[in-house]
């Protein structure tokens, strides 16, 4: 599955987000190892801490349906903004535990561009279980 094919399903599955408040929704699709992608959306709550993000949200699905750390092959991110929509620190900080720090993240914005890096680049000096 090629870059632009990721990002559609991350567009695609930004309908189903739930933004009451912020009426701002966002998608997330991860690509595994085995090929299967796995996606998820924003789902806000009226205790905004109790918010969760797409990627967090697609990750944890992950998991919950027996994925592993380290099956996470790469993640495309969309939303509507004018410039390109990066994963949030706290859904950076759960990609260092459970993704490798080179797989790559597209991210897109409004015009339809992808823009690609890695994990390492958006999260330079993670704190991960090697510094426990």
């Amino acid at each position: 599955m090629d870059k632009e094919q990721l990002m559609q399903q991350a567009r695609s599955i930004k309908q189903h987000a739930y933004v009451p408040y912020s009426k701002f929704p966002v998608g997330a699709a991860f690509l595994m190892t085995d090929d299967r992608v796995i996606t998820g959306v924003n789902v806000e709550n009226v205790s905004f801490g109790a918010t969760n993000c797409a990627e967090r949200t697609a990750m944890f699905t992950a998991m919950a349906e027996g994925y592993q750390k380290g099956d996470f092959k790469a993640v495309a991110v969309a939303g509507d903004t004018e410039d390109f929509l990066p994963p949030c620190a706290i859904c950076r900080q759960v990609m260092a535990e459970l993704c490798p720090p080179d797989m790559p993240i597209y991210l897109t914005n409004a015009k339809g561009e992808i823009s690609t890096h890695t994990l390492r680049e958006i999260l330079p000096l993670a704190f991960t279980d090697l510094d426990m």
